[in-house]
Parts: C-alpha cells; sequence; structure tokens
C-alpha cells in the first residue's frame, strides 16, 4: 500500500506529504508541554503566592498554544491536499491502466469491479491516507512522549503504562487481524451489489416489460442483506477498541489518582503533578483512540488497496512487441488460428485457416456462438489466438505496431455504443481531424443523414449516455458513419445492420460496396439479404469453415447455407439452383 500511495504523489503533494508530519510533530511538541507548565504554575506560583511565576509561565503556555495551533492548521490543510491530490492521481493511473488492458483483462475484473475499484476503493485509499498524516503522526508521537514526561515526573507512578499500554495494543492486534479478512470481503459485495445496480438500470425496460421488478427486488436484496451483515460484523469488530481502550484509559487515570494521592499524602509528590499526570493520561487517552480510528481505516484500505493493485500490476496481455512489421498491401490470412476465452473450456476456433484478398468483400454468416465476432475481433488485436497466427499484408498482426493496426482496421461492435456529447463529438472518434464535409459525406455513406439532418442542431445535436435519445437503427448508423470517417483500409461490419430496415440495409451495403476497391470490407450477417453480392460468403459452424463461395454456389452446395437462406427467404430463392 505504501508503495502505491508514493507512486501517485507528485510535485507539491509530495512536499506537503512530507511538510505535515513535520508541522503535527511541532504540534504534539506545543501540546505536551501544556501540563508539565500547569503542574509548575500550581507547585511553584500558587504554593509560593508568586504572581509574577504565574504571569511568565501562563504567558509561555499561551504562546505554545498558538504554536501549537498555527502548526495543526498547516498540517491540516497540508494533509487535505495532499491526500486529494494523491487520490486525484490514483485515479488517473487507474484509469489509464484500465484503456491500457485488452478485452481478457477487462472480462476478467467484469465492469461493475472495476468501477468500484475506481471510486470507493480509491476513495478507501484517501481517507486512509488523511487520517495518516495526521492521526498516525500524532498518535505515537503524543502517546510516546506523554509516557516520556510521566517518567521525568514520577517513575514510579508512570509504571502504570507499562501495565495497561501492552494489554490495549494486544487487543489491537487481534482485531485487525480479523477485520481485514472482513473488509475483503466488503468489498468483493460490494462489487456484487454494483453488478446488480448496473443490470438493472440499463435493463430497466426489460424487466418492466416481464413485470420482472419483485425478482429484481429480491435479487438486490439478497446481495445488499450480504453487504451488511459483513459490514456489521467488520464495524462491530472494530468499533469494540474505543471503548475497550476507553476503559482501560479510565481504570488507569483511577491508579494514577489513588497511588498518586497516596504518593501526595506520604510527600512524595506534588499536588500539581499529579494535575499534569492526569493530564498527560488526558491526551494518552485521546491519541490511543486516535490511533483506533486510523488502525481501522488503515484496516479497511488495506483491502481497497490489494484491489487497486491487482488493476495496476496486471500487465496487458496485448501490446506492442517492438518489431514493427508494415504490412505489404491489405489481404488477410488466418493460418491454423485456434482461439478459446478464459472463462471457457472449448476453443471457439479451432484450427481456422482463411484468406481474404485485398479489395474483396466478403460475407462471414453462420449460427449464433459458431465464432464469428471472435473470428474478425483478432483482426485488430481486440484479442489474440492461443495458437496460429493472424497475418495483415504478409504481416504477422502481434508485429504491426497496435497504433497503425487499430489506424488501418476500422470495426463496427455489434454492442452500440455512443458516448455523451454531440454528433459531431462522436464522429470524431473516428477522425480528430474530420471537417464538416467528412462528417457529412460520412453521415450519407452511413445512411444517416436524413434524420441527423432533420434536427435543427445538424451535427451539433447532443448524445445523451449511450445514445439513449436515439433508436437502435439510428445508433447503428451513427457507429457506422463514425467507423467510416477514419477512411479504413479493412473494414469490419459485425452485425451492424440488424436493426436496419430492408431498404435502408439494401442502401447502405450497396454504399459499402463502392468503397470495396480502396478497402477490404468483412461483413458479418444474420440476414443474407444484405450479404448475397459480397465476392465470398463463408459460412461457419462450430469454430471451423463448413462451406465458402459466392451466393448462387452456396445455395447448390451447403446444405447449411440453403437451410439459413430458406427460412429468411422462401423456397423460392431455390428457383433457378441446379439441383
Amino acid at each position: 500500500m505504501g508503495r502505491l500511495v508514493a507512486h501517485n504523489l507528485r510535485g507539491n503533494a509530495r512536499l506537503c506529504a512530507i511538510l505535515a508530519p513535520i508541522m503535527m510533530f511541532v504540534e504534539v511538541i506545543m501540546d505536551l508541554q501544556q501540563p508539565t507548565l500547569m503542574s509548575r504554575i500550581v507547585d511553584v506560583g500558587v504554593v509560593h503566592r508568586n504572581v509574577g511565576y504565574v504571569t511568565a509561565t501562563g504567558f509561555v503556555m499561551v504562546l505554545c498554544a498558538a504554536i501549537g495551533l498555527i502548526s495543526g492548521v498547516a498540517n491540516a490543510s497540508m494533509a487535505s491536499y495532499s491526500s486529494v491530490a494523491m487520490s486525484g492521481g490514483m485515479r488517473e493511473n487507474l484509469f489509464h491502466k484500465i484503456q491500457t488492458l485488452s478485452y481478457a483483462e477487462i472480462d476478467g475484473f467484469t465492469t461493475s469491479s472495476l468501477i468500484t475499484r475506481l471510486t470507493n476503493d480509491v476513495s478507501q485509499i484517501q481517507n486512509m491516507f488523511l487520517r495518516l498524516l495526521r492521526g498516525m503522526v500524532k498518535a505515537p508521537l503524543t502517546c510516546v512522549g506523554g509516557i516520556a514526561m510521566s517518567f521525568l515526573l514520577s517513575p514510579r507512578l508512570a509504571l502504570v503504562f507499562c501495565i495497561i499500554l501492552p494489554v490495549i495494543l494486544a487487543f489491537v492486534v487481534v482485531v485487525v487481524r480479523r477485520s481485514v479478512p472482513l473488509y475483503s470481503q466488503m468489498q468483493a459485495w460490494l462489487d456484487g451489489v454494483n453488478v446488480v445496480m448496473r443490470e438493472s438500470l440499463l435493463g430497466v425496460r426489460v424487466v418492466k416489460a416481464f413485470s420482472m421488478e419483485a425478482r429484481r427486488r429480491e435479487r438486490f436484496r439478497t446481495v445488499n442483506r450480504s453487504l451488511t451483515e459483513t459490514s456489521i460484523q467488520a464495524q462491530t469488530l472494530t468499533f469494540t477498541l474505543m471503548p475497550v481502550v476507553t476503559l482501560l484509559m479510565n481504570v488507569s487515570v483511577v491508579a494514577i489518582l489513588w497511588f498518586g494521592g497516596a504518593m501526595v499524602m506520604s510527600g512524595d509528590l506534588e499536588t500539581g503533578r499529579i494535575m499534569a499526570f492526569v493530564n498527560y493520561m488526558v491526551q494518552i487517552a485521546g491519541s490511543l483512540v486516535m490511533l483506533v480510528n486510523v488502525i481501522v481505516n488503515i484496516s479497511r484500505a488495506q483491502a481497497s488497496a490489494t484491489r487497486v493493485n491487482e488493476v495496476m500490476s496486471c500487465e496487458p496481455s496485448i501490446r506492442d512487441n517492438g518489431r514493427n512489421c508494415r504490412p505489404q498491401g491489405y489481404d488477410i490470412e488466418f493460418r491454423k488460428v485456434s482461439f478459446r476465452y478464459a472463462s471457457s473450456s472449448r476453443d471457439v476456433l479451432s484450427g481456422l485457416s482463411l484468406r481474404i484478398k485485398e479489395g474483396s468483400t466478403v460475407a462471414i454468416v453462420g449460427a449464433t456462438g459458431s465464432g464469428k465476432s471472435t473470428l474478425v475481433s483478432l483482426i485488430p488485436r481486440l484479442y489474440d489466438s492461443q495458437s496460429g497466427q493472424v497475418l495483415i499484408g504478409g504481416c504477422d498482426v502481434r508485429d504491426i505496431p497496435l497504433s497503425v493496426l487499430r489506424h488501418d482496421v476500422g470495426i463496427v461492435l455489434q454492442e452500440d455504443v455512443l458516448f455523451e456529447g454531440t454528433i459531431e463529438d462522436n464522429m470524431k472518434f473516428g477522425s480528430q481531424s474530420a471537417g464538416t464535409q467528412d462528417i457529412e459525406f460520412a453521415l450519407k455513406s452511413a445512411q444517416a443523414w436524413d434524420f441527423v439532418e432533420r434536427n435543427p442542431a445538424g451535427i451539433e445535436a447532443g448524445v445523451e449516455q449511450r445514445g439513449k435519445n436515439f433508436s437502435g437503427g439510428q445508433k447503428q448508423r451513427l457507429s457506422i458513419a463514425r467507423t467510416l470517417i477514419k477512411h479504413p483500409k479493412i473494414l469490419i461490419l459485425d452485425d451492424s445492420s440488424s436493426a436496419l430496415d430492408f431498404a435502408t440495409e439494401a442502401r447502405l451495403h450497396e454504399r459499402i460496396r463502392d468503397r470495396a476497391a480502396s478497402s477490404t470490407v468483412i461483413v458479418i450477417a444474420q440476414r443474407i439479404s444484405g450479404v448475397m453480392d459480397a465476392d465470398e460468403i463463408i459460412v461457419l459452424d462450430h469454430g471451423g469453415i463448413v462451406a465458402r463461395g459466392n451466393h448462387r454456389q452456396l445455395l447448390h452446395d451447403s446444405p447449411e447455407y440453403r437451410a439459413i437462406a430458406v427460412s429468411q427467404l422462401g423456397e423460392e430463392v431455390l428457383s433457378g439452383v441446379a439441383a
């Protein structure tokens, strides 16, 4: 945890983190002077009726209090600035790290867990660091300093601390050891709560359509109850520290008054020193209570730091290997490619070999789960295959710099994700330098210009979070336009026209075919009506190629393709096909 915090302290925040304990040290030294000065006022000034001594010593007490106040304010300001800057840097670095992770790592962590780590876990570490710069400095110094000053006043009476403090420390160690695992469980259950909340909010229309509100409430109640019960156990365990510490310190005060009173009556100790002892006991008790709070925060922050470190220490499986191969053309070849997801026990693709010529339009069809989306995800290295090679222009995609590869490959994914902002902002995801004419041309190519033009704001029209103010078909067309605007050498459409009507889809594929001379186009489709004119159609089944050819050839030679065509287009599609 210390390394994680130190890594995110930069510039003024690091300086403040160094100066804050110094300021707290000055405040503690000033506070520790007060009981001793008060005892001198009683034992010297009051007993001997020396007003001048009382006044001078009182002035010194006020001066110490003023210095302590200034130092305390400085410590609080520096600690607050340092902790907030540290957490801001940590969130930024964590977000940057998440952006570098591949699909495989993100699938392993889950989106809801990453959100929790980026928000709640970082906040826990921030609170811990703030308390650390204040309490973890003040509490030990006050405790040790108070005991040292007590021994200077009366070594015999100070032996009370030697009995009580080991008991307190032993109890603290036991509680902390048992509480840290509970706080780890709390964060895990918090992930579960976020998963249910995210699913229920994003799928609220489905929930209401199926009248499943009661079941979703029950599921939320289950995970929330688990979080609550774990939180109660952890909080109950840690909060027992404070009353136990208070009880033991109060017993110490009684012991000091009992034995100290006897020493005063025997003439072995002055009355003022008893007062100083009691004040030091109050300071020590306060410091121990503060230390308990800091330990509670450290216990919880340790669990959060572990979770943040899991992400920060995760090495992305997809990154540049430094070979800097430049493709000679844009033909695509799969050589005996096999792939399986980390969560799966079987291969999604198995020994698949395929060659796609540059400038051709290739359609990929097949049943759900046949590996179509997985196949095209290997081209821009959204995933890497476990065996075999994927080559573009003779270069293994692993040897092509990611910036070059993903500039040349444009992919429209199945999930249409638009970002909050404007249509223009979303279009510039494809090309930051795109002008108004470029955006308009891309929108027209994607058959999106009609509804954009009808909006009074045009390309400046607002886009709500995840594009919820657009229909499914509109989001698909905007997503396609966003990819077209980058003019990719390889264009992949992963079932990206499923929400379009047949006429719009036909016009879209006609415009896509016009681009085929300058781009290699791969279209994944569930409806074969839009891909019948493709140069080649590939039929996938269970991770392998079962047939390939043009529409007429496949109707004649492929039972799988013929079954799909008949189910979608009717028996008349077979007319004119030789038996």
